[in-house]
């Protein structure tokens, strides 16, 4: 289990006012993880229920974890309404979701999903936040409403943080951010699901394994 970024006090309590400080719970983002949560979304619920795709990338238990999600409708961008091919203002469901370690004041990422807004309706369960963390994940939230994807596209990128993101992710002065954009694809070739993903530069590895066929 990844250790906890930790101050520890007893040189303050001295009057040194200096801390010690440990390296953060780090997270290891593998490709192979997509086709983990298909999988985990055709399993029971107590499975489901047992872990997902946090504790997959840091090895930690759901007990470790602290969850907050937040659903909102909004309109969408141009960029969006693009990306799923709808016109610009078509209602979109926004979930804003931050996942930190228990010992740790620090999100993981920051990770925004869209959904159209009627598919989501389709199963009214699926507009309501307080039904998060949800066993299985968007593969399985999709599933209900009898949408199965079939390929997500990932693209990535990096930049300076923004004031914002330096505070939720209490980053060290220099580090930048890793930008991933997630598409999601159902087997009808439609966008299903859009992810903005940001994550802390200075403890996230990804890592990315391609299959060859063989000659």
């Amino acid at each position: 289990m990844p250790k906890a970024y930790e101050e520890i006090a007893d040189d303050r309590q001295h009057g040194r006012g200096t801390f010690v400080r440990r390296p953060r719970a780090r997270v290891v983002r593998d490709n192979g993880r997509h086709q983990w949560e298909k999988d985990r979304a055709r399993q029971p619920s107590a499975v489901r229920a047992a872990t997902g795709a946090t504790e997959h990338d840091t090895g930690l238990v759901p007990d470790d974890l602290v969850f907050l999600a937040r659903y909102r409708t909004v309109e969408a961008s141009k960029d969006l309404a693009g990306v799923f091919g709808v016109p610009e203002g078509t209602p979109l469901l926004e979930r804003s979701y931050r996942t930190r370690y228990a010992a740790e004041a620090a999100a993981f990422g920051l990770v925004t999903s869209y959904l159209p807004h009627a598919v989501a309706a389709a199963n009214p369960d699926l507009l309501d936040a307080s039904r998060e963390p949800w066993p299985g994940g968007t593969h399985h939230q999709l599933s209900t409403v009898g949408i199965e994807i079939d390929r997500i596209e990932e693209r990535v990128g990096a930049r300076p943080p923004t004031p914002q993101e330096t505070r939720e992710l209490e980053l060290p002065a220099g580090t930048a951010v890793i930008l991933i954009r997630k598409t999601s694809y159902d087997t009808l070739g439609r966008v299903v699901d859009v992810s903005d993903v940001v994550l802390p530069g200075d403890r996230t590895e990804l890592l990315f394994t391609t299959r060859l066929e063989r000659w």
